[in-house]
């Protein structure tokens, strides 16, 4: 499915200035709340990387930063939500989104604050993100859990997460016999509002783990990979984010799904240790040993060994 774009005046008309003169036509945003991560391995840098690599221009709004190194998360900061609200309705007057993302926003005001806002985007797809909060103290992660469930999940389009952390979060009591599946996890988010639900790193035999894109009613799409041995950090947010920028070119959303996941494979395989913690995926890797004078990545020419395909905006990398 292609999900709808407003029915007002679309992106703002943006001049790119390249060798080959001014460029025409609108180039695809995405408006992303998340906090900055001074590791570089999520929040804010992991989803400006990733959108770019897709070829869309982000529009970051910044909803608090984290202390942490490579390792560990050690504290985090909210800004105020008048501040994040600030931010998102300046830039919103001026360029108009294709799709909202939700990374971690901080506190519960600020997922009202965003929520508030989205609301009155009724036709921009928002993709919602929920990272792992067991670094946070429990009372903390309860109340910002069922803030989002109350408030944000409703205006959600696509809910994005790891299986334990969504099997943890929207299925508590559950009690049957068998563990949850992807199907039930998104039948539990669908009660809350949430059409559509990837769940991600779905434990298989033999080292493998599966990604699923559901609806309540139908698996829409599954993809398998096998499990790298390494502790990574990050790939919530590159994955998210490398889906939210798709949607906003207009791919399909299964399609956007397949990509997306194909696109974080490829990083984590490039992935980088730039400290003495874990794992960051290499969400420029489509980047390196490009011989001198050639372009990166041409969306109509191209023999590099991963392409996305850009319809609307024929955008180079």
């Amino acid at each position: 499915m292609k999900h709808p774009k407003k029915d007002t005046a679309g992106p703002a008309p943006i001049t790119v200035l390249d060798d080959d003169g001014p460029a025409d036509g609108p180039v695809a945003s995405v408006m992303v709340f998340n906090a900055n991560d001074p590791s570089g391995a999520g929040g804010l840098t992991a989803d400006c990387l990733a959108m770019a690599s897709v070829g869309v221009h982000p529009m970051p709004v910044m909803t608090g930063a984290y202390a942490r190194d490579t390792s560990e998360i050690a504290d985090h900061f909210p800004f105020d939500d008048d501040a994040v609200l600030a931010q998102a309705r300046t830039i919103l007057e001026d360029v108009a989104p294709d799709v909202f993302k939700v990374g971690f926003v901080g506190s519960p005001e600020n997922l009202s604050a965003v929520a508030a806002l989205v609301s009155d985007y009724a036709d921009v797809p928002v993709v919602t993100y929920m990272p792992d909060l067991s670094w946070w103290q429990e009372d903390q992660i309860d109340q910002y859990l069922d803030a989002c469930a109350d408030m944000l999940l409703p205006q959600t389009t696509v809910l994005v997460g790891s299986y334990g952390t969504l099997a943890r979060w929207l299925l508590p009591d559950w009690d049957a016999p068998r563990a949850p599946d992807a199907r039930d996890i998104a039948k539990a988010a669908q009660e809350l509002g949430v059409p559509y639900t990837l769940v991600t790193g779905i434990p298989l035999p033999e080292q493998f783990i599966d990604n699923a894109l559901c609806s309540a009613s139908a698996l829409m799409c599954s993809e398998k990979f096998e499990r790298l041995e390494a502790t990574f950090v990050g790939t919530g947010d590159t994955l998210s984010a490398a889906l939210a920028a798709l949607i906003a070119v207009g791919t399909e959303l299964a399609e956007a799904v397949t990509e997306a996941l194909s696109y974080l494979d490829r990083s984590l395989e490039a992935g980088l240790r730039p400290g003495m913690g874990h794992v960051q995926p290499d969400r420029l890797f489509w980047a390196h040993d490009v011989p001198e004078g050639e372009l990166l990545l041409d969306a109509q020419d191209s023999d590099q060994p991963f392409l996305f395909d850009f319809p609307p905006n024929e955008t180079r990398h």
